[in-house]
Formats: C-alpha cells, structure tokens, sequence
C-alpha cells in the first residue's frame, strides 16, 4: 500500500506521552466553551428576550419594522399585528417582522 507523502511525517511523530494527549483534548474544550461564553451565550439571551418582546405586544405599543418603519399596533391576531403607520394608513405584518418595541402607549 502507498500512502501519500504528506501523511508520512504524522505517522511518524510519536506522542509525548500522557500530558501532551491531555493537551491535546484540553485546547479543544477550552475553545469550545470560549466559543460558547463568548458567542452562543449572550446570543441565546438575546433570542429570548426578543421572543419574549413578542408575547408581550399589546395595542398602544409603539414599535420598529426590521424594515424601519414606526407605527403604532392598533389590534393584535395570533401569528399578525395591524399597525398604524400614518393618519389614514395601516399595515397588517407578521410579529416576526418587529424589530423591537419603543414604548407602551395607554389603553
């Protein structure tokens, strides 16, 4: 069997021992819980309260588009909000499509 020239030289290292396949396994994890500390975490977090945001909609409350635009929700259904965007002007979009909630108008 020929194996190609670029693997010879990693059949050939020999461990160090017990400590470097400690090593070894250890850089690994520590990345990966960086990784979950750093990134994944506070990620989650912020999903979260997002969702929770989205429960919480009510008529009266004042909200951001993803796309930008302002307006007031006039009525709530399940999965869609109607939204006033002017005097004469209201838009029916999904919750999903809120980018965040400015304040809580008054019933």
């Amino acid at each position: 069997m020929h194996l190609p020239s670029f693997i010879i030289p990693f059949l050939a290292q020999q461990s160090g021992g017990s400590s470097s396949g400690l090593t070894s396994l250890l850089i690994p994890v520590l990345f990966i819980g960086a990784l979950w500390f750093l990134i994944i975490a506070p990620q989650r977090k912020k999903q979260k309260a997002h969702e929770k945001m989205l429960t919480t909609l009510q008529s009266g409350d004042q909200i951001v588009t993803n796309g930008g635009i302002y307006g007031t929700i006039t009525s709530v259904k399940e999965d869609r909000l109607v939204v006033r965007i002017a005097d004469d002007t209201k838009i029916e979009l999904s919750k999903n499509f809120v980018s965040s909630k400015l304040n809580s108008g008054s019933k």
